[in-house]
């Protein structure tokens, strides 16, 4: 079968994750943890985000200086949104307990867990339909 059959067979989104290589899985996993963090923590005082956004222009700015390679949107806008994710991540679990990232509530530890194994087992479901596609 050939590459172009493969991709009238699958879906945009299936054939991303079937093809997601495994730096850009973990980011997605960063991602999940990140937001299943903020659902259980969300603090609507404007100083976090604003401050998250402020520490973003700047840090991102200069992350976007350091890097020598052209990586395209996506690439500039990792740059900016892991300061944001950092710095807000760190104002809502100030106080909380946390150990490094993690939760000291365990519903809360085995929902971030439980979120990302779902997401691996998502790409490596992908995965395999694709590769057996290909051998088709």
């Amino acid at each position: 079968m050939s590459d172009s059959n493969v991709a009238n067979d699958m879906g945009a989104v299936a054939r991303y994750l079937a093809e997601i290589k495994n730096g850009t899985l973990v980011l997605w996993c960063y991602l999940i943890w990140y937001l299943t963090t903020v659902l259980f923590y969300f603090d609507p005082a404007p100083t976090i985000w604003v401050n998250a956004l402020g520490i973003s222009a700047i840090i991102g700015v200069g992350l976007s200086l350091s890097v020598t390679s052209k990586g395209g949107r996506w690439q500039t806008f990792r740059l900016f949104m892991m300061p944001f994710g950092v710095s807000s991540f760190s104002a809502l679990i100030k106080g909380q307990g946390f150990m490094f990232v993690f939760s000291p509530v365990l519903i809360e530890l085995l929902t971030g867990f439980g979120l990302c194994a779902l997401f691996v087992a998502l790409v490596a479901y992908f995965r395999c339909k694709l590769s057996r596609l290909m051998r088709e």
